[in-house]
């Protein structure tokens, strides 16, 4: 095994430390970070049909709207 100049070591080192930093390899590094499997189709607010989550915590009827506090 040969090995590599110490200048050209310290070279590689800071050319990958400056690549690891950049945002494209940040901005990688969080896609790459694995998810679980019910976040990839859940919505922010949370509700797959906004307007009929909307409808059923908007009812006065408990038993429509005692699901969300448990």
């Amino acid at each position: 095994m040969t090995a590599i100049p110490t200048e050209l070591a310290v070279l590689m080192v800071g050319i990958v430390a400056r690549q690891a930093a950049s945002p494209t390899a940040q901005l990688q590094a969080a896609l790459d970070r694995p998810l679980p499997a019910g976040a990839l189709l859940t919505p922010v607010h949370g509700a797959f049909n906004r307007a009929v989550e909307v409808v059923l915590t908007a009812s006065a009827n408990t038993a429509l709207t005692g699901w969300k506090e448990q």
